[in-house]
């Protein structure tokens, strides 16, 4: 996977992205992200990649001729046209669905906005989707694009190291995480669930499953309102929740 980011601020996201796990991926290459200063496609002396905004009106608009130019030498330098996503909170909040749909693409684009947002035109003539990490607004677009990478990259083959550590997290499967323990075994009087050192792996299995229901029911029964329940699973729940 290729990732490039378009942003006022690459080293501060350069800094992020380079850490942990996502800096291990990049440096395996696994993963290749590479972040481009919007102002090195400015026009004038002193970079400028804002204007006010036609019709009046509080704060300044990102333009369309850097943000143009530079998505275009991305082009040229990645041979293809990536796949161009503009964070923005106008758009549907993400969800791990939508992950896996763009974890299949192999070049991806990302604009991180800033000040009032950007020209509509861009908006109309090169984006290909537009994502949002929540329905709220940010000073600007760099923190939820760096969101999105971390939760994108880490989907591609080779980032972590079993696909386990993905497929059985919260909302992969439809369903929040259950709840896991570590050492000791007993802290300050609780105690972790015994079938959990039990040895008995098809019950650890049984009982991660059920907790899982159970935590999406008591947390976000909304993800289970569209989803078939078995009789056996609608039991489990109600018990739970008595």
């Amino acid at each position: 996977m290729k990732i490039d980011l378009i942003t006022l601020f690459p080293e501060m996201c350069e800094a992020v992205l380079g850490e942990s796990i996502i800096g291990r991926a990049q440096k395996s290459e696994a993963i290749e992200i590479k972040c481009h200063q919007l102002r090195d496609y400015a026009f004038d002396k002193h970079r400028r990649v804002d204007d006010t905004v036609y019709g009046g009106g509080m704060g300044m608009l990102l333009k369309c001729e850097p943000i143009a130019l530079c998505y275009e030498a991305i082009c040229e330098q990645r041979g293809t046209k990536p796949y161009f996503i503009y964070m923005s909170p106008q758009a549907k909040p993400l969800t791990q669905d939508k992950l896996k749909e763009l974890s299949e693409k192999e070049n991806i684009c990302v604009l991180a906005g800033h000040y009032e947002g950007v020209d509509q035109r861009i908006i109309d003539e090169f984006i290909d989707e537009e994502v949002s990490i929540g329905d709220y607004v940010l000073t600007g677009g760099e923190l939820p694009a760096l969101v999105f990478i971390d939760a994108l990259s880490r989907l591609a083959p080779g980032v972590l190291s079993n696909d386990e550590c993905f497929t059985e997290e919260s909302h992969y499967n439809g369903l929040l995480e259950y709840p896991q323990y570590t050492k000791p075994q007993s802290f300050r009087g609780l105690e972790v669930p015994p079938v959990l050192y039990s040895g008995d792996h098809r019950k650890v299995d049984r009982w991660r499953y059920e907790h899982s229901l159970i935590n999406t029911a008591k947390k976000r029964p909304d993800m289970l309102e569209n989803r078939e329940l078995s009789d056996d699973e609608k039991r489990i729940i109600q018990e739970a929740l008595d």
